[in-house]
């Protein structure tokens, strides 16, 4: 298939995210009963790319206090984070598909986030790694 025709597009997951009446607790119990390694409410898993090994990536994994407005008027107790090739593109898809998308980007050394809600009111974060990555936290190696 021809890119140059190809629809933007995920392509993975870059972290998890949901809220927490008490996150240091509840991060407590993950770390205890699971044994995700957290850095105050982050976790941090590794992974190497399948067509390149030598390229390295990681998923968040992060807790939320219960009130935070990150989630925008979602009222729904996670968030998924996807990983994008051209951030800019994908939002200009969903805004012709007539989709509910917040007009903020935010850009940081992290890379440039971007937000959609999905028609059942979820809202999706959008996450375009900068051209040189590097882990925000701790790493968690994958098995």
């Amino acid at each position: 298939m021809s890119t140059r025709g190809r629809k933007s597009r995920v392509t993975g997951i870059g972290g998890i995210f949901f809220k927490a009446e008490d996150p240091k607790a509840l991060a407590g119990w993950y770390r205890r009963h699971l044994g995700i390694r957290i850095e105050g409410n982050v976790g941090l898993f590794a992974w190497r790319s399948a067509k390149d090994s030598r390229r390295k990536g990681h998923t968040v994994w992060a807790l939320f206090p219960r009130e935070t407005d990150y989630f925008g008027a979602s009222r729904n107790s996670f968030m998924i984070n996807y990983r994008v090739k051209d951030l800019d593109a994908i939002l200009a898809s969903l805004r012709r598909g007539g989709a509910d998308v917040d007009p903020r980007i935010e850009e940081s050394k992290h890379g440039r986030f971007g937000w959609v809600t999905d028609p059942e009111g979820n809202r999706i974060e959008l996450w375009e790694p900068p051209r040189v990555y590097t882990a925000p936290e701790a790493e968690i190696p994958m098995e």
